[in-house]
């Protein structure tokens, strides 16, 4: 359940990375494990499912603080994210079920593809409907990418912030209510997810005390950065690049 790996020379470098994730976590909407479960793989060699559920526990300081935080500043709408939260812990449940079945590799692939065309949908989507068939749509919407953002974060350990951030855009709240409630949302996932790898993966709690002792203040910093800035008013831009970020990462995830 618990492992303590030897401390290699290049584990004093994780606390700088730790905050980096942590500082633009906060500030972008996501727990950074899509940064940390490549380079626990990559750079330290650690084993698959045992990167997957550290990088689950490294970004819960993130989520946490940045949440809490972000709740302070009036940023996390409850109503809102209910829906998400509700099939983001199904999706958990599932994705973690499917993680230890299936090639881990084949799925990111898969959803590399998702992601850019989600992307794509994000940046050339601009039709109106009528109030009740949006409503509608957004509800089916959101619940679907729900689901597949707790499903992300139970297969590859990451925060699947990109389908939770595509939901919350088509709800039209503002911008810096989307980051703080994605967070929200995020955290509640990585938690489930935990708790269902814990019946077959280990923790090495070296690496969560080495990424965490510097993601914990980066998360604290970050918010206060992003309540300083003039995001909102940048939105619609803030958004293509959100949209290509997530493009990025799509291409990233079907190439590694």
């Amino acid at each position: 359940m618990f492992v303590f790996s030897d401390i290699e020379p290049l584990y004093y470098l994780l606390p700088l990375v730790g905050f980096i994730v942590g500082l633009f976590g906060t500030m972008l909407g996501g727990g950074g494990g899509f940064f940390f479960l490549p380079l626990l793989t990559l750079v330290y060699a650690t084993p698959a499912h045992t990167a997957i559920i550290t990088s689950l526990v490294a970004t819960l300081p993130i989520c946490f603080v940045g949440t809490l935080v972000h709740y302070k500043q009036g940023n996390v709408d409850f109503k809102e994210g209910s829906l998400f939260i509700y099939t983001g812990i199904f999706g958990a449940l599932v994705g973690t079920a499917i993680a230890s079945r299936i090639n881990s590799e084949m799925i990111k692939a898969g959803f590399g593809l998702y992601l850019v065309a989600m992307a794509i949908n994000m940046m050339l989507k601009n039709k109106k409907q009528t109030a009740a068939a949006e409503d509608k749509n957004r509800k089916v919407k959101g619940g679907a990418l729900g689901v597949m953002a707790g499903m992300i974060s139970g297969l590859f350990g990451t925060s699947g912030t990109a389908p939770v951030l595509a939901g919350l855009f088509t709800l039209n709240i503002p911008l810096k209510k989307v980051i703080g409630t994605s967070l929200l949302i995020v955290f509640l996932n990585a938690v489930v997810a935990i708790g269902a790898h814990l019946s077959y993966s280990q923790i090495d709690l070296t690496l969560v005390y080495f990424l965490t002792s510097g993601s914990a203040l980066g998360a604290l910093v970050g918010p206060f950065i992003l309540k300083k800035s003039s995001i909102d008013k940048k939105e619609k831009r803030t958004k293509y690049i959100y949209a290509a970020v997530i493009a990025a990462i799509g291409f990233i995830m079907i190439i590694k």
